[in-house]
């Protein structure tokens, strides 16, 4: 049976919000893309008074990519991380996934941001799988709809089991690992037997560590 160690992904193993991230990156790389903060306030607004869930939110902010090319949007990804995710990461984030890969682990990122973004994780060689919130491509192009459901809570656990039953793959929850900073990730902090919370700023029966 694996024993999976599996990571949340914002700030548990970069420093900031990577999907902000990836707006201002697209900013840097072309400054007429400022017109679309407006609405990127407005979505934040509109889930903070709760007229907006995550999926809206999402599908309402990522305006800015709206209709690019799927290659073209790979282009930008792979840049992204190389220029950007990469020199956000936290040391002790990397070096716990290459100590529990070492010791035979299976390396799980698992988060509610964007699929078509997060898969570039996988430049850190240990990653063997990561799950993210899917979008929608037609002819193409990226289409701000969802595919599926917003991959936060429930829906993590949900979408690994999915995972390993697809790859026919066994697993020792008991003997895993899973961290995260926040309790949205507790359905999939209670799956395995070492839960951990990184950075997190209450007291919790959960032990906390403290990652720079």
């Amino acid at each position: 049976m694996e024993k999976l160690a599996i990571f949340d992904i914002d700030y548990t193993i970069t420093r900031k919000e990577t999907l902000m991230e990836f707006f201002k990156y697209l900013v840097s790389k072309d400054i007429k893309n400022i017109k679309f903060l407006p609405r990127a306030l407005y979505s934040g607004l509109m889930y903070g008074v709760k007229v907006y869930d995550e999926k809206r939110v999402k599908e309402c902010f990522l305006k800015f990519i709206e209709n690019i090319d799927e290659a073209e949007l790979a282009k930008l990804t792979k840049s992204f991380y190389d220029e950007k995710i990469s020199k956000i990461l936290y040391k002790d984030a990397v070096d716990m996934i290459k100590k529990l890969k070492k010791e035979g682990y299976m390396v799980v990122l698992i988060s509610a941001s964007p699929e078509f973004y997060v898969k570039e994780f996988y430049a850190i060689k240990e990653v063997d799988l990561i799950i993210g919130t899917k979008f929608t491509f037609e002819g193409g192009k990226f289409i701000r709809k969802m595919d599926g459901n917003n991959c936060k809570g429930e829906e993590k656990v949900r979408r690994l089991n999915k995972v390993l039953k697809e790859k026919n793959i066994k697993v020792d929850f008991k003997n895993s690992y899973m961290f995260s900073d926040s309790l949205s990730d507790k359905p999939l902090l209670d799956l395995v037997g070492n839960p951990y919370l990184i950075n997190y700023k209450k007291k919790h029966e959960i032990e906390i560590l403290r990652w720079k």
